[in-house]
């Protein structure tokens, strides 16, 4: 199968700073590739570039089999439709004077959809994420962190994007919480086939969701495969370490 999203050789320095050294990663449809590392182990900055907001010094980055780099600012703007970004906060990435329904008929909108479809289509979405239609009049600061959530979630998925890219996407709600924005997450991967790249401090989190896991320590790559068999029996030290202190999480 054709991965969605491929990195190869990853490089990325700022000055004399190597934040990633050689990094390699690939995504099939349908599946979730939890990135984990605590803070300056480079997983953000290797998010910004999968999102193409971040230029590497070396290596590729292919969606579909495209060089995501080579792409003219037209193409980019197709290919954008593809790969939607789900916040850390919701509530930030959430206009505060939009209610929910015209967050998400802006979003719409931006798609080409027509106008007579937006109604509809945002009920559709919200449902898709288990909130009622009546969301839809409902503005970001009388949404509790889960519900902001799924509705960031809807957002991303409006133009049916082929990957998700979640950007410590639980990190901000209480773990009960957590769980239930999670199962959001498996539910829609299983009714729409889109892929997850899932960038995560918590190898709870990783646990709970991701089919295959990538260790980043300090911009290196020190381990990856499926989640399962790494975490089974991780062969280096770092990753023992992360997996000695991960939270107990309940679903």
């Amino acid at each position: 199968m054709t991965a969605v999203l491929e990195g190869t050789g990853i490089v990325k320095r700022f000055g004399d700073f190597t934040a990633l050294h050689g990094v390699d990663f690939s995504i099939e449809s349908g599946r979730t590739l939890g990135v984990v590392g605590e803070s300056g182990s480079g997983k953000s900055t290797l998010g910004r570039i999968v999102m193409r907001l971040m230029r590497p010094d070396a290596g590729t980055v292919r969606l579909d089999g495209r060089d995501l780099f080579a792409l003219s600012a037209k193409e980019l703007r197709q290919a954008r439709r593809d790969f939607q970004l789900v916040p850390q906060d919701p509530r930030n990435a959430l206009n505060p004077a939009m209610t929910i329904g015209d967050s998400l008929a802006f979003q719409l909108r931006a798609q080409g959809i027509a106008r007579r479809e937006w109604a509809s289509r945002s009920a559709d979405l919200l449902a898709t994420v288990a909130l009622a239609a009546d969301y839809v009049h409902a503005f970001p600061h009388e949404l509790s962190g889960g519900q902001a959530q799924r509705v960031a979630i809807a957002r991303a998925i409006a133009s049916k994007p082929k990957l998700l890219i979640c950007d410590e996407a639980v990190s901000a709600l209480d773990k009960s919480v957590q769980a239930q924005v999670l199962n959001t997450f498996a539910d829609l991967q299983a009714q729409l086939g889109v892929a997850m790249f899932f960038i995560t401090h918590d190898l709870a989190v990783v646990e709970h969701i991701a089919d295959d896991i990538l260790v980043l320590n300090r911009g290196h790559a020190v381990e990856s495969g499926e989640t399962a068999a790494v975490l089974a029996d991780p062969t280096d030290p770092y990753t023992r370490e992360l997996l000695a202190a991960r939270t107990l999480m309940h679903a």
